[in-house]
C-alpha cells in the first residue's frame, strides 16, 4: 500500500508518516519498482499503535521506547501520565476559574480586564501583605470580583488577611452570601468555619436567613458562629444553640453575652431563663456546666433566673455554690 493510500485510511498525513520514518518509528517494509514506499499490513498496524499511544499524551520519543524496548514496563509511564494530566487539568481549571472571575466583573474595555487581572493576582499572591492590601483596595473604589473574594476568603489561612477579606465582602458585594453558603457544605472543617464567619459579618437579610439555616448544621462550630451572629442581631432562634454552647463550654462567655443582649426583650428573657433552668435539671449537667449556667443567669432579669440562682447557691459543689451566692448578692445589691 502506497503512502497516499495509507494516509487516507489511517488519517495520518503523508507528511507525518515521513516524519515518523525519519525518527525511526515506522519504516515501510518495501519499495515498488518505481522506488515508492510500500507499507504492509504490519506497518499499518504499527501506525495505529503509534497514534493510540500519542492519544494518551506520550511524546514520540516515549512512543518509540514503548514499542521497541523489550524490557519496557508501562506502569511507571502510566503513573507519570496520570500526574501530568492532573497537573494540566488543575492548570486549565484554574484558568477557567480566572476567566469566569474576569467575566463576572463585567469589564467594559481592556483597561478593566487588566485591572481585574491585577486584582486577582494580588489576591493570589504568596505575600500576606499583598493579599491584605488587595482586599483593602476596595476602599479606594476598585471593585473586587465577588467570586474571587469568596474564593480567597474560604482559602485564607492568615487571620489578618482573612479579616480584610471579610471586610471587603461586607461592603456589599452582590451575590456574596449565596457563594459563601456553598462553603458550608465543604468537606474541610476550616473552610466551613471561614464560610460561616464571613456570613456573620454580612449585615443583609440574605445572610441572616442563611445563618438561621446554619443553626441546624451538623458541624457544631458552624452552629456556634451562626448562633453568636444571630444573637447579636436579636434573633431569638439562636437561644437553644447558645445555651448548648454554655453547657459544653464552647465560647461560653461569648454565648452568655449574646443571651444577655437577647434578654433585653422581656419576652425573650423568660424564654432564656427557662431554657437555662431546664439544662440545670439534666443529670448530665456536671459542676463545671452548672457554674457556667449560673454565670449566664447572672445577666438574665426576672424571677425565674433569680429562683434558679438561689437554688444554685445551695449546690452540693462548693465552687458552684460560691459562684451563685456571689451573683445573688450582686443582683440584690444592684
Amino acid at each position: 500500500m502506497l503512502i497516499g493510500e495509507v494516509a487516507r485510511r489511517s488519517g495520518v498525513s503523508a507528511r507525518m508518516l515521513r516524519h515518523y520514518e525519519s525518527l525511526g518509528l515506522v519504516r515501510p517494509t518495501g519499495r515498488t519498482d518505481g522506488g515508492y514506499r510500500e507499507y504492509t499490513d504490519e506497518d499499518i498496524r504499527r501506525i495505529f499503535h503509534i497514534e493510540s499511544l500519542r492519544s494518551l499524551g506520550l511524546s514520540l520519543r516515549e512512543v518509540g521506547r514503548a514499542l521497541d524496548d523489550p524490557g519496557f514496563t508501562p506502569s511507571e509511564l502510566v503513573d507519570d501520565l496520570i500526574r501530568q494530566t492532573r497537573e494540566r487539568v488543575a492548570a486549565e481549571t484554574e484558568l477557567l476559574t480566572r476567566l469566569h472571575q474576569i467575566g463576572a466583573a463585567e469589564p467594559v474595555g481592556w483597561e478593566d480586564v487588566l485591572r481585574t487581572v491585577a486584582l486577582l493576582q494580588g489576591l493570589g499572591s504568596k505575600s500576606a501583605g499583598t493579599r491584605q492590601r488587595t482586599a483593602l483596595s476596595s476602599a479606594g473604589g476598585e471593585p473586587l470580583p465577588v467570586e474571587a473574594l469568596v474564593e480567597a476568603a474560604l482559602g485564607e489561612n492568615d487571620p489578618i488577611v482573612a479579616g480584610a477579606l471579610r471586610w471587603a465582602l461586607a461592603r456589599g458585594a452582590e451575590g456574596g452570601p449565596a457563594l459563601l453558603a456553598g462553603g458550608l457544605d465543604s468537606p474541610a472543617a476550616e473552610v466551613r468555619e471561614r464560610a460561616v464567619r464571613s456570613l456573620a459579618e454580612l449585615p443583609d437579610e440574605e445572610a441572616t436567613a442563611l445563618l438561621r439555616e446554619a443553626l441546624a448544621h451538623p458541624d457544631a462550630v458552624v452552629r456556634g458562629h451562626a448562633a453568636l451572629a444571630l444573637g447579636a442581631r436579636g434573633v431569638a432562634e439562636a437561644v437553644p444553640t447558645l445555651i448548648d454552647m454554655i453547657v459544653e463550654g464552647t465560647n461560653d462567655v461569648d454565648a452568655a453575652d449574646a443571651l444577655s443582649a437577647l434578654a433585653g426583650d422581656p419576652g425573650s428573657a423568660d424564654e432564656i431563663a427557662a431554657g437555662l433552668v431546664d439544662r440545670l435539671a439534666h443529670a448530665t449537667a456536671g459542676a463545671p456546666a452548672r457554674r457556667r449556667l449560673a454565670q449566664a443567669l447572672a445577666e438574665i432579669p426576672g424571677a425565674t433566673a433569680a429562683g434558679a440562682l438561689a437554688e444554685l447557691a445551695r449546690d452540693e459543689d462548693h465552687s458552684v455554690a460560691l459562684t451563685a451566692t456571689y451573683i445573688v448578692e450582686l443582683r440584690e445589691g444592684g
